[in-house]
């Protein structure tokens, strides 16, 4: 066990999440999407909806800066009635966790197919929402601010 990693992220996604480098996509799908046709890392968090692993994930992963929108959706397929009202969880938490109020993207259903199979790691969900699938870009970690690595340094002395 580690403190402060959220229980609900199995080993292997945090070891493929730390090996993910800046502009490496992460894609969330739901129970629907051919995620295993589609992969070249695959974990599968079947029991799980996109909502509770996106909100894990967020507090350990940052989202590309660099570029205008880091995360993309599926577009609705014209004609289809569905209202993916768990779009807004999205929003919601990218907001939270990355002070990002319009980070998302919508890509046309095989455009999404086929930028998730360009993926570093797709995770397969449980989740049943209807296009509940979701790409998120890493971004870098920046480093500490002089005055907090000073602090840092003197305190290891």
């Amino acid at each position: 066990m580690l403190k402060n990693i959220p229980p609900i992220l199995p080993p292997e996604l945090l070891k493929l999440m730390s090996e993910m480098g800046h502009g490496d996509e992460l894609v969330l799908t739901d129970a629907n999407f051919p995620a295993a046709s589609h992969a070249r890392n695959l974990v599968r968090c079947d029991g799980v909806g996109t909502v509770q692993l996106l909100e894990a994930i967020l507090q350990l992963f940052p989202l590309d800066t660099y570029v205008e929108r880091p995360a993309a959706v599926m577009q609705v397929v014209k004609g289809d009635p569905a209202i993916p009202i768990i779009w807004e969880d999205y929003r919601r938490l990218i907001e939270t966790y990355e002070d990002m109020s319009d980070a998302m993207e919508y890509e046309e259903r095989f455009d999404f197919y086929e930028r998730a199979a360009k993926a570093y790691v797709i995770v397969a969900t449980g989740e049943r929402a209807q296009y509940a699938n979701l790409i998120l870009k890493k971004g870098v970690i920046f480093p500490e601010s002089s005055s907090a690595q000073t602090q840092l340094n003197s305190e290891c002395n």
